[in-house]
């Protein structure tokens, strides 16, 4: 009888059913998409590593039938990471990229859809110069990692003989054949695992909430029911049946939406993240629960709603004044997450792995131990709120006498700030375990520019220079010097430059072309004092067993001057031999390695790109590193990237969630609000009701939110072994975003506020 009243109850049935059905919709999706999350991810990291094309397994590969030479030619464009390939087959039998249908040609490239997309743009214009190769493809969908990935693979020829270069290999298939296991860092299977509970639990909690529009009007039709002949059990029974049908339509219209959002999924990147639609498949299991759990809480919280209300033939009891909330048992909660928390201290990486169960179900009676305080800290504090203007009057008596409609409504905000908060100090507090600073000096250069052996170095460092928005060029060629010509004992450094660039590694006591200086005080260099002694024959590049060399002889000059290093601009400390160009053997040219340290005038629009088109067209194995004064690891970063990509689909759907509860509230009160309006009360004074009853509750969910958010942080930060601190910035931001999103929301009904403040609504039929 529920379920057919919900959908045969005329107009109010219909639009309570829809209202319960959107916000159970959207819930539902983000639970599908949020499920879907591992899965995308494990398809990512399964289509990485198909594509792996340098594996320690086949470095030492001879020519055949069945071998592919590939070059790492990766680039980065606006700050986004272009992945290139050059191929050479040397056989009809050699390995295929996943992704290719057949090997481009010399001089062809394949492309990724993003990428041809880029380069068809105007905004593609420099990358296209870089790209000097004729587009003849696309790269399928299973040889790459995201929707919005840069990637190519190009023909080429030559590439066999310079397989010496590390960034060139000789391979027979793609893919690791005998894949290790990552060996797993219990902090950040704790942060993970937090992430995921943080952002799921405000989804439950607006289900919960959503299963309950329309309340009040739901239990003044039951009257009627019980005026015909029901009593009471079976009065409740119905009222489940409607909240049943209600989270059955929207368990479809979540799946409506979820299919929606894949697809949107598609064409959407977040922070550098982007997925195909076909990777966000739900676990089945997953799935199921979902199906299984969101009507079975619908019933539930329907039932536990109506356990203090009387519903009687001739109306619902609930006008009177209520009893007091009791605090005891919203107290349970919090403390029994606590204690589930409390054995997990000190545990990660000295004392074993955390266990998963105790941490969530810690985190989650923590999180929900806020819905439970919420409605009696709202209650208690509405009762003691006095007199003041007209709106504010009408906002505390309305929240008077339904508290509970007005905590339901931003208890899910609330426990997203509170985890959001306490995620905030835990990555906060382990940033300086995945963090480091670079040694990089940003004062003396901001880019580096390696080249492989072989090239020029001062023609490269000419065209450098000549380069729009460079201000300074600093070129060193590199090598080793060995005190053996094969499998030496002692190896150092060789490095060479004109003395302006030699100056940038130590300090010289007087230079001019043609002089060599023996460094002390490099770091770990304890060869050279006795190596690099006057008249000492030592060898340039000398050969090992797995690497053959081109050794040259070269005999230390008796003029060699003494020199101190000092720390160059990759923040080294560089021992062994400086040498100026003159004083170079000739044979050694194309022996040594080119670097080259620029200083660019950042103010100069695109003058990266200049840089890295300059290193294009000189040698397309020249690759430009952008320095950075940190350092940070690649599984932290991703972590907090899918926290931020979570966050984002979280706070949407709780803005949009509290736009339809206050919407499904504005509408229940249509009849007051006429009636107010035609007694002559102005629209500004209603409006500004409507914006304190939502204000007074969500700062004082905020307020507890920023509470438990701090008593978690504090926990999960003992459980890492971290000191104990307080990122208020950070609590700040995330307390702000709450109440912006709550302002965004008042400010967004507004409209319909003015629409239902009509003399039309105090019509009935």
């Amino acid at each position: 009888m529920g379920v057919r009243f919900a959908f045969a109850g005329g107009r109010e049935g219909w639009v309570r059913v829809l209202l319960t059905a959107v916000g159970v919709g959207l819930g539902v999706a983000l639970l599908l998409l949020t499920t879907a999350i591992p899965n995308a991810l494990a398809v990512r990291h399964d289509r990485e590593r198909a594509r792996l094309d340098f594996t320690y397994s086949q470095t030492h590969l001879r020519k055949a039938d069945n071998t592919l030479v590939i070059a790492d030619v990766d680039t980065t464009y606006h700050r986004k990471d272009v992945r290139g390939r050059l191929m050479q087959p040397e056989g009809v039998k050699a390995p295929l990229p996943p992704g290719l249908a057949k090997f481009p040609a010399p001089g062809d490239m394949v492309v990724s859809p993003a990428l041809k997309e880029l380069l068809a743009s105007a905004d593609g214009k420099l990358l296209r110069e870089r790209l000097p190769y004729r587009i003849v493809g696309t790269i399928g969908e299973t040889g790459l990692i995201g929707s919005a990935e840069l990637s190519y693979y190009a023909g080429a020829d030559g590439l066999a003989a310079k397989i010496s270069s590390p960034d060139i290999a000789r391979i027979n298939s793609f893919g690791d054949p005998h894949p290790t296991p990552d060996k797993t860092d219990p902090v950040l299977v704790l942060l993970s695992l937090v992430v995921f509970v943080v952002l799921l639990t405000p989804v439950a909690v607006f289900i919960a909430a959503a299963v309950r529009f329309g309340g009040e009007r739901r239990d003044r039709r039951l009257a009627a029911l019980r005026l015909v002949g029901s009593d009471s059990a079976m009065t409740r029974r119905i009222a489940a049946g409607e909240a049943l049908a209600g989270a059955l339509l929207g368990l479809v219209l979540g799946t409506a939406f979820f299919l929606i959002g894949r697809q949107i999924a598609g064409s959407v990147e977040i922070l550098d993240v982007s997925v195909f639609p076909s990777y966000l498949n739900p676990s089945p299991a997953l799935a199921v629960l979902v199906a299984v759990a969101v009507p079975a809480a619908a019933v539930f919280v329907t039932l536990f709603a109506l356990r203090g209300v009387v519903i009687e033939p001739l109306g619902v009891v609930r006008t009177a004044r209520p009893s007091r909330r009791r605090l005891w048992w919203r107290l349970l909660l919090p403390l029994a997450g606590l204690a589930m928390l409390y054995p997990m201290i000190g545990q990660g990486r000295t004392h074993g792995a955390f266990n998963q169960y105790l941490v969530s179900g810690g985190v989650i009676l923590l999180l929900i131990g806020v819905t439970a305080l919420l409605p009696w800290i709202v209650e208690t504090v509405v009762a003691r709120l006095g007199s003041g203007g007209v709106a504010w009057q009408l906002a505390v008596r309305r929240l008077q006498l339904s508290s509970g409609t007005a905590a339901r409504m931003v208890n899910g905000i609330a426990v997203a700030v509170a985890g959001a908060i306490a995620l905030q100090m835990l990555f906060a507090g382990v940033e300086s375990d995945y963090t480091k600073p670079s040694k990089n000096d940003l004062s003396r250069a901001q880019l580096g520019v390696n080249l492989p052996r072989g090239v020029p170095v001062d023609a490269i460092a000419g065209k450098f220079a000549a380069t729009k928005g460079v201000r300074k060029v600093t070129a060193i060629s590199e090598a080793g010097l060995g005190d053996r010509r094969k499998e030496p004992k002692s190896v150092m450094d060789l490095n060479i430059g004109d003395c302006a660039a030699l100056r940038e590694m130590a300090t010289l006591p007087s230079c001019r072309d043609g002089d060599v200086f023996v460094v002390s005080g490099g770091e770990y260099d304890t060869d050279t004092p006795k190596v690099g002694r006057p008249g000492r024959t030592l060898y340039i590049d000398p050969s090992y067993e797995d690497s053959p060399g081109s050794e040259i002889a070269w005999t230390v000059p008796q003029t060699v001057k003494q020199a101190r290093s000092i720390k160059d601009p990759t923040g080294t400390m560089r021992g062994g031999v400086l040498m100026t160009r003159g004083a170079v053997p000739t044979r050694a040219a194309g022996l040594v390695r080119g670097m080259i340290y620029l200083s660019v005038d950042q103010s100069v629009p695109n003058v990266l790109e200049y840089v890295r088109n300059t290193a294009a067209r000189t040698d397309w194995r020249a690759y430009v590193n952008m320095w950075t004064s940190v350092e940070q690891s690649k599984k932290y970063t991703s972590i907090r990237t899918g926290l931020f990509v979570g966050a984002t689909c979280v706070l949407a759907l709780i803005g949009a969630s509290m736009l339809v509860s206050q919407l499904e509230q504005l509408r229940e009160r249509k009849k007051l609000l006429s009636s107010l309006v035609a007694f002559g009360t102005r629209r500004r004074t209603l409006s500004m009701s409507v914006l304190w009853q939502t204000a007074i509750p969500i700062a004082l969910g905020l307020a507890l939110a920023a509470v438990v958010g701090l008593m978690l942080g504090t926990v999960l930060l003992k459980m890492t072994g971290q000191t104990v601190s307080v990122d208020w910035p950070g609590v700040l931001v995330m307390t702000g975003i709450g109440a912006g999103i709550v302002l965004a929301v008042t400010l967004l009904s507004l409209p319909p506020l003015l629409r239902l403040m009509r003399p039309d609504g105090l019509r009935t039929e």
